[in-house]
Formats: C-alpha cells, sequence, structure tokens
C-alpha cells in the first residue's frame, strides 16, 4: 500500500462503526431501553408501593367502618374493632417498610417520595384518632372523615405510581384507580349507615355527606368504567348489572331522597358487605392482570432490544473486520511513534529537568536525540520529526531556565549578602554608641534603632536563605533554647505583645541555631500580625520523648480549614521557591529551614479560636550535654 493521508486513514477505519453505533444507541436508547425500565419500575412501584398501600387502604376501611360503630355502642372499644387496629397496624408497618425499601426508593421521583411522606404522615395520626373514638370526643362523621384523610393521601400516592409512557397501560391504570375511589366512597357511606343504624338516625351533617359521596361514587364508576378495554370491563359490569348491585342503589338513592335510613336496614347492610367483597376481589384481580401486562410489554421490549442488539452487532462486526485490515498497519506506526513520546514527557524529560535542579550539566545533543520513526504514512513521520523538535527544544528551555535560576539566585545572594554585612557593621556600630551613651532619651532611640536593624538582619537573612545558602551567623558551642527564643523575639516587630515563660533547660546546637532562631521569629512575626494589636501571643516549649516541642498561639481570628491543611502540606514538603508568590516569602522560609534541621512545623487551631504553631525540635538538633559555651547576645527589650 502506498503513502495514504492519515485523515483518509482515520475516516475510513473510524466512520462505519460510528455510524453503526450510533444508529445502534440512538435507536435502542431513545425507543426501546428508556421503555423497558419504565415498565420495570411500574412493576416494582405495583409490588413495593401500590399493592401495600391497596393493603393499607382495605385495612383503614374495615376499622373507619368499626370506629364509627363503636361511638354509636355503649362499649368503649369492641374486640372486632380491636382486632381491626391490630390489623390496621400491621399494613402500616408493612407499607412503611415496602415503600422506603431501596427496591422502591431507587425507582422513586420527587413527587412519589412526597406521596409517600403524606401517607405516612396521615397514618401518624392514627393514635389521635384511636384516642378520640374511645373518649368519644369525635362524632361519627368526624371519625368517618379522619380516616378518609389516609384514604384520600393513598389514593393521591396512587395516582403518582401511574407514569408508564404505554397510553394504553395508562389509560386503563387511570380507570382503576377512579373505579377504587368509588368503592372507597360507597365505603365512607356504609361506615355512616352502620354507624348510624345502631344509633336509630342520620345526624344532619351525615346526611349532607351522604349527598355529596353517592353521586360522586356513582361518578368515578361511571368514568372509571367507560375507560377500561373489554377483558378489565366484563367483570365490572357483571357485577354492576347484578340484582345485589341495583338494589343497593335503589336503598341509597332512597335514603339520599327521604334523608333517612334505609327502610330495609338488614338489605343495606348485606348488600353493603357482599358488593364490599366482590369489588375488593375484582379490584385485586384487575391490578394484578394489568401489572401482568406490563410485565408481558417489558418481555417483548426485551425481544425488541435482542433483535435490535443482534442487527447492531452484526453491523459492529463487519465495521470491524474492515477497519481491522486498515488499522493494523496505522496501530503499528502509532504505537512506536506513542512509546517514545511517552518515553519523552514521562522518563527523560523528567530526569534532565530533575538533573538540571540539582545543578548537574546536562548534554543536549545526548540528552535529546532524534526520535526514530518507521511506517508509510507521510503524517506520522512528520509527527515524529516535530517531536524530535519539540523535544529539543524543551530540553534547551529547561537548561535556559536552570542556568536563569541559577543566575537569579547568585544575584540574589550576592545582594543578600552585601546587605548582611552593612547589617552587621550597622549593630555593630550601634552597639559602641549604646555603649558610649549615657543619656536616657538617647539610648531608647539607640534601643529602637537597634531593633529596627536587628529586623532588617532577618530580612537579609530570609533573601540567603531563599536563594538556597545558609544564613552565615554560627555558633560553635551549644546554646539554651531559652536564648534562642528570646533573640527570636527580638527579631519581631510587636515584641512587646509576646510573652515567653521560663523554659526547661535544654539547649540546641550551635550549627543549628542561626536556623532556629531565624523559623521562629517567623513563626511570631506570623502571630502578631494575624492577631489583634491588644492580643498576646503565647510562646509555650516542654521537654517530650522526641524532642522539644515549642508551642506559638495567638488569638487572632484563625483559618479555615483547608487553608491550614494546606499550608500544613507546604511546611511538610518544601515547595519550590516561585517569585510570582511572594506573599508566601515567609512560609517558604520556614519550611525550607525545617527541612533542613528535620524540624517538624504544624498549624492547628487555637481553643481561642486562632491559630497555634507547634514546632518539634529534633533530638539530633539538641545537645545532649551542656559544655562551656559561648552565649548567644543578649536580647535588649525597649521601654
Amino acid at each position: 500500500m502506498g503513502s495514504r493521508t492519515i485523515r483518509f486513514k482515520l475516516y475510513a477505519l473510524l466512520s462505519l462503526p460510528i455510524v453503526a453505533l450510533i444508529a445502534l444507541w440512538t435507536f435502542v436508547t431513545g425507543y426501546v431501553v428508556g421503555d423497558f425500565f419504565e415498565l420495570r419500575s411500574a412493576t416494582t412501584l405495583y409490588e413495593r408501593v401500590s399493592a401495600p398501600a391497596a393493603a393499607l387502604v382495605a385495612e383503614v376501611q374495615n376499622e373507619r367502618k368499626l370506629s364509627a360503630v363503636a361511638l354509636s355502642k355503649d362499649v368503649s372499644q369492641p374486640d372486632d374493632l380491636t382486632e381491626a387496629r391490630s390489623r390496621t397496624n400491621k399494613a402500616i408497618t408493612d407499607f412503611r417498610t415496602q415503600a422506603t425499601s431501596l427496591e422502591a426508593t431507587t425507582v422513586t421521583d420527587p413527587g412519589l417520595a412526597a406521596a409517600v411522606k403524606r401517607v405516612l404522615a396521615e397514618t401518624d395520626e392514627v393514635r389521635s384518632i384511636r384516642r378520640n373514638v374511645d373518649g368519644r370526643t369525635a362524632n361519627r362523621l368526624q371519625t368517618v372523615q379522619a380516616f378518609s384523610r389516609i384514604t384520600d393521601a393513598a389514593y393521591r400516592l396512587q395516582d403518582q405510581v401511574v407514569t408508564v409512557s404505554d397510553i394504553r397501560l395508562y389509560q386503563q391504570a387511570v380507570g382503576l384507580q377512579r373505579i377504587t375511589h368509588a368503592h372507597d366512597l360507597l365505603s365512607r357511606e356504609d361506615a355512616l349507615v352502620s354507624g348510624a343504624t345502631i344509633a336509630g338516625r342520620l345526624t344532619h351533617d351525615e346526611y349532607e355527606a351522604m349527598e355529596v359521596l353517592a353521586p360522586n361514587r356513582r361518578m368515578l364508576l361511571t368514568e372509571g368504567a367507560a375507560t377500561l378495554d373489554e377483558e378489565l370491563r366484563g367483570p365490572l359490569n357483571s357485577l354492576t348489572d347484578s340484582l345485589a348491585y341495583r338494589g343497593l342503589v335503589t336503598l341509597e338513592l332512597d335514603m339520599v331522597d327521604r334523608s333517612q335510613l334505609p327502610r330495609d336496614r338488614d338489605a343495606w347492610r348485606a348488600l353493603a358487605g357482599s358488593f364490599d367483597l366482590t369489588m375488593d376481589r375484582f379490584l385485586a384481580s384487575r391490578a394484578e392482570l394489568l401489572n401482568s401486562r406490563a410485565d408481558d410489554a417489558a418481555g417483548g421490549i426485551i425481544t425488541k432490544i435482542v433483535l435490535a442488539g443482534g442487527l447492531g452487532l452484526a453491523a459492529i462486526l463487519g465495521a470491524v473486520v474492515l477497519s481491522a485490515r486498515l488499522g493494523r498497519g496505522l496501530a503499528e506506526e502509532l504505537g512506536s511513534l506513542r512509546l517514545a513520546a511517552l518515553d519523552l514527557a514521562e522518563v527523560r524529560l523528567p530526569q534532565v529537568v530533575e538533573r538540571l535542579r540539582k545543578g548537574e550539566s546536562v548534554d543536549v545533543e545526548t540528552e535529546a536525540p532524534p526520535i526514530p520513526t518507521t511506517g508509510t504514512t507521510m503524517e506520522i513521520t512528520d509527527v515524529g520529526r516535530a517531536f524530535s523538535t519539540v523535544q529539543r527544544t524543551a530540553v534547551q528551555a529547561a537548561v535556559g531556565e536552570a542556568r536563569l535560576r541559577q543566575g537569579f539566585n547568585r544575584v540574589f545572594r550576592n545582594l543578600a549578602r552585601r546587605n548582611q554585612s552593612l547589617v552587621h557593621r550597622q549593630l555593630a556600630q550601634l552597639d559602641s554608641m549604646q555603649r558610649k551613651t549615657n543619656d536616657p532619651c538617647a539610648l531608647e532611640d539607640l534601643y529602637r534603632l537597634d531593633h529596627l536593624t536587628t529586623r532588617m538582619r532577618r530580612q537579609s537573612e530570609g533573601l540567603v536563605i531563599l536563594s538556597g545558602a545558609t544564613a552565615g551567623r554560627t555558633w560553635r558551642n551549644p546554646v539554651p533554647l531559652m536564648d534562642v527564643v528570646r533573640a527570636a523575639v527580638a527579631e519581631v516587630e510587636d515584641y512587646q505583645r509576646v510573652t515567653v515563660p521560663p523554659l526547661p533547660d535544654a539547649r540546641l546546637t550551635g550549627s543549628a541555631t542561626a536556623d532556629v532562631t531565624h523559623l521562629l521569629a517567623e513563626l511570631l512575626e506570623n502571630a502578631t500580625s494575624f492577631s489583634p494589636p491588644t492580643a498576646q501571643v503565647r510562646v509555650r516549649g516542654e521537654i517530650v520523648g522526641r524532642g522539644f516541642v515549642i508551642e506559638i498561639e495567638d488569638r487572632g481570628l484563625g483559618m479555615k480549614e483547608i487553608e491550614r491543611e494546606a499550608i500544613n502540606g507546604r511546611l511538610a514538603t518544601p515547595p519550590e521557591f516561585d517569585v510570582a508568590d511572594s506573599e508566601q516569602l515567609g512560609l517558604f522560609v520556614v519550611s525550607q529551614l525545617a527541612a533542613r534541621h528535620g524540624i517538624k512545623v504544624t498549624l492547628s487551631r487555637s481553643p481561642f479560636g486562632g491559630t497555634t504553631a507547634v514546632v518539634l525540635i529534633p533530638q539530633a538538633v539538641l545537645a545532649e550535654t551542656e559544655p562551656e559555651q559561648r552565649q548567644m547576645p543578649a536580647v535588649r527589650a525597649l521601654e
């Protein structure tokens, strides 16, 4: 095969698989998979939410009727009511368990979840309703209405469950919901009539309620039946055309028209009870049938998925066979180029940068040889040559940056050393002037100038440390830590706010004295800067098993947890100095000094709301003995 453009090969390789995958994905996802999962979700909701809710409604209806009867009797709590309450409690528990299970909540949308919560909230009122029944503080109508709020919430929940996109299933489910609601309205009528039969009459309010319940029941039953198909509606027609149902409707109309209890109360009780059982069986069987239809529809969708997946797989296999022949050679060419590029990016270039950071010399020709490329695709050959140019440029840039950094550090260090020299001479001159004068005012001014010069010395030493060198001041003999802390305090602007109690007797090696003094001074400066001008900064120290701990506590506003964790990370692992990050110079100096001597610096939240800096000086930096030593210069306090 002659040289071809990479665009030609990529188009030939990817066009057919992409088209096949897009077509398969669009078909399966848009028209099949979504409907399948929706139907499966509907089945889960029926088993976990709808069916337990229907069982709950049935038990609430029974307890509602028996409660209305109990209010018309002298017995406070008949045995049948006690048993009914027990069954209601079990139904509530079962509904709560099923509706809040993981399987149910996984397929529950926010609207349905809110409906479940409303049902549970209404069931929480059962105890209050029962207390009113037992204490006879509510009449029959109030009790029936209270229980009906539970069934109403359950029916609203059932309406939320009916969400399938299959229009035929949706229509049948809505029709059954209306018939179920109509059945509940008849149950309310029966509860009122049963209670009034014991009492001998219906109250005026109960008559008014019956006048609303009866027509609404018939309307819902008619509307629901009209939406059902023949298979679902057939048993309902047989039921509504039966002599028993017609007799029940006749008694209902007679009772509403005459505003009196039915003439034949025994007939009402028998017909209502028989119709209730028959309707319960009808609704349960129709719900099962509808759920079975949803399962069958889901099974049909699975068949579609299999067919669509098979056709899509055949298309993909054809695309793979064609693409493999064209892509094999291209993959080999790209593979060799990829390995060379990865070796440059992940191995050789980082090694070069690391060597440059350590100050080692690097030969550009040796470290950036041309990347070998083989193949027939001219674009890949051009990319290989471009990578060779890129790696050479990258190595040259890294070498140039390292040289620039080294030159910058040298200039930085030389300027800082010159400043150090001038500051040391100025301190010596001030010391001489202090010894020669006896004027208190002049002496106070000299002390203030001495303090400013001491702070200037710390700033100069900070510049030296930033350049990678040592501060310059050294002590041959160990120095008491108390003197080190006092010297650090003397280098702080608001040194008067720093409280230093006597520290345990411990000594610092002379080689680490200057760096530890500088480290503590930086932390003290931060503590005084980020706390109120009137607040004290407290320093504590104690000997621990791993060395000596110094705590610097301020009472400022503190810092956020994320910010404190970030700073602790920098203190634990000193970052590379970045001239653009000039606001963190003190932090960089502290981290460099701590790493140099193995000192651990950690910031934590102070109990008073500020920040506590904990400095752990290791045993290796502490002097084991107390030899003859040259003391640090005395710290002069200012009035």
